[in-house]
């Protein structure tokens, strides 16, 4: 593959990771907000008990507690999933810059009249 000459846009790369970066901190956000602000007070829907004029709303409470459990947990796979995938991302841009530079010292290491042909060849990660 490194005779066909590719090239990766570094460029695309950042992009990816300051656009995960704006999507984490709002999941960051969102999670507090799914803690801290969905909040439902003990008899805010009425009061059910023994002569319970409304027994609904122990279910109802209980529902809501149930789905607040479950939208933290969906918050928090989201983060983790979006925290691995742009670590991921880092790794590879830096990668490709490594790859990028070792290119240009081999190309800047040999001599002039072999310069052309080895950056068509050497399968240079330009960021274009």
């Amino acid at each position: 593959m490194a005779g066909d000459g590719y090239k990766v846009d570094l460029s695309a790369l950042d992009n990816v990771i300051k656009k995960l970066n704006g999507i984490i901190g709002d999941l960051g956000k969102t999670g507090q907000d799914t803690k801290h602000k969905t909040v439902l007070p003990a008899g805010a829907l009425g009061l059910g008990s023994c002569d319970a004029p409304f027994q609904e709303a122990d279910d109802l409470s209980t529902a809501h507690d149930d789905m607040k459990k479950y939208l933290e947990s969906v918050v928090y796979h989201l983060e983790e999933v979006m925290d691995d995938f742009g670590a991921k991302t880092k790794r590879a841009h830096g990668a490709y810059q490594d790859a990028e530079a070792d290119t240009a010292s081999a190309v800047h290491g040999t001599s002039s009249s072999s310069s052309a042909p080895a950056s068509g060849t050497s399968g240079s990660m330009s960021g274009v």
